[in-house]
């Protein structure tokens, strides 16, 4: 057993390797540091060769974890003591602008053999998120086959399935038996991303049926692959929509799902962590949307000030004119306000019932969009449900606002409290109607409903929501 020794200021690390694993143990009780933080340190100063051997067992995205927190030199030089292989797996974990950074400092030659190690859908997940010259550059290390298929996929949209595509996958033809295929995975397997299926192709690239290696296994070496192919093969067309092919994946519990053109052709597959992937950025676009703000590309602490503001501005100058009718209201009800002024104490709780209430729902249907549950046609059954609903919450919050305003005293009469009572009542149907409808309308105009709902449903019920409690008062009080 190695053991190395490392003096901090939380007290002494003391680091065992011992075979294939790497741990750290504290000598005292006060709070020790990153595990692999003070790995990397002792690695980076001694170069010792037996750290290094044994750090090639660790996870790359706990390495690459804490390479972040290095500066870009010891960036550079740390990677230059992994092999091939590892340092192509760690750096996969960094953004692009890290990866550029890393690769452009290094020698080309290392550069070449690094990136051109990544599989083809990071690869074009760097290349599209970079400045075209920071693009053109990093296209120069990879091989000119490679180049080719990589300007292919780059004609789809990052927000299709074809966008997410990679090419390392197992093709095979019908007349292929069982041992030719596992021969044929043995040759090619170290360099493909997935090896849980493999697809039948045919001269043309049509795809004509799928195996997974489970069935591979189990059958005599003999065995001709047509004979064990499934010929209903689940694929997704490459202009389909991301969330579409991830969401396939998901229901179905596919490993990996072809990619094919409008004629059947195959372009590659879309595997399992690609899915998560573009679960993840929808979740986070939606929620960015959903809050009136343009979705950020780069995490929170990378994203400078500047970017923030611009990615907030617009929305909010939108809504500030948009907010800009509510002030009509106002005034046009000015009459009414000066003969009740009590009226004017439950303007802030009303509106902001009302915008509660529709932001509820349209993320609720939002999100029930996204997983198909909810398509137009449903959407005379989706007002109903949201109308009950609201009529629930309406009596329970009218109630409430009943006691409230009976609490406050003289300076409310029962005639305001019934009125402010009668319009929570109907802001909340009102404002669970509108918000039922307008996500669905704007899915089938081809529009991203959390774009427009969340923000538009607020300001508009503000609004609306003033006409209904005057008109209530006007109505109730005889003014």
């Amino acid at each position: 057993m190695n053991q190395f020794h490392n003096a901090t200021s939380d007290g002494n690390l003391s680091y065992e390797i011992d075979s294939n694993t790497i741990s750290l143990k504290e000598n005292n009780t006060s709070k020790g540091g990153s595990i692999m933080k003070h790995i990397l340190q002792q690695l980076l100063h001694s170069k010792d060769i037996t750290l290094q051997k044994d750090l090639l067992y660790q996870n790359s995205f706990d390495i690459a974890k804490e390479l972040k927190t290095c500066s870009h030199k010891d960036q550079v030089t740390l990677i230059e003591l992994f092999p091939i292989e590892n340092g192509a797996q760690i750096i996969s974990h960094l953004t692009p602008e890290e990866q550029y950074r890393i690769l452009t400092h290094l020698s080309d030659d290392k550069a070449k053999l690094l990136f051109d190690k990544q599989s083809i859908d990071d690869i074009v997940d760097v290349l599209l998120a970079l400045h075209p010259n920071q693009a053109e550059r990093l296209m120069d290390y990879l091989p000119k086959e490679t180049q080719q298929n990589i300007k292919k996929l780059m004609e789809y949209s990052p927000e299709t399935a074809g966008g997410h595509v990679t090419t390392d996958y197992i093709a095979a033809r019908e007349h292929w038996s069982v041992k030719d295929t596992l021969s044929h995975i043995r040759k090619i397997g170290d360099r493909l991303e997935s090896l849980s299926y493999i697809y039948v192709l045919d001269s043309l690239g049509h795809l004509n049926g799928v195996v997974s290696i489970r069935q591979l296994l189990l059958r005599k070496e003999d065995t001709v692959l047509s004979d064990i192919m499934n010929q209903s093969v689940i694929s997704v067309n490459a202009d389909s929509d991301q969330q579409e092919a991830a969401q396939k994946l998901t229901d179905y519990n596919f490993a990996a799902l072809p990619v094919t053109t409008s004629d059947n052709r195959m372009i590659g597959i879309i595997t399992f962590d690609d899915a998560i992937d573009v679960i993840q950025d929808e979740a986070t676009k939606d929620i960015h949307q959903l809050g009136g703000s343009s979705p950020l590309n780069t995490p929170y602490f990378e994203t400078s000030v500047w970017t923030v503001f611009r990615k907030r501005i617009g929305w909010l100058l939108l809504l500030f004119v948009a907010e800009a009718y509510t002030s009509t209201i106002l005034s046009h009800y000015e009459d009414v306000l000066s003969q009740v002024v009590a009226l004017a104490f439950f303007i802030p709780l009303l509106v902001g019932t009302g915008g509660n209430i529709g932001t509820q729902v349209t993320a609720t249907l939002i999100r029930a969009i996204s997983l198909g549950e909810v398509k137009i046609k449903h959407i005379l059954r989706v007002m109903g449900k949201e109308a009950l609903t609201g009529l629930l919450l309406g009596c329970a919050l009218g109630i409430a606002m009943l006691i409230r305003s009976s609490i406050m005293g003289p300076s409310v009469g029962i005639e305001v409290a019934q009125v402010v009572s009668i319009t929570v009542l109907c802001i909340t149907v009102w404002s669970s109607l509108v918000a039922s409808v307008l996500p669905i309308l704007l899915t089938k105009l081809k529009l991203d409903p959390a774009v427009v709902s969340g923000p538009f449903i607020t300001t508009f019920v503000d609004g609306t929501g003033l006409i209904i409690y005057f008109t209530v008062a006007t109505i109730l009080l005889n003014l």
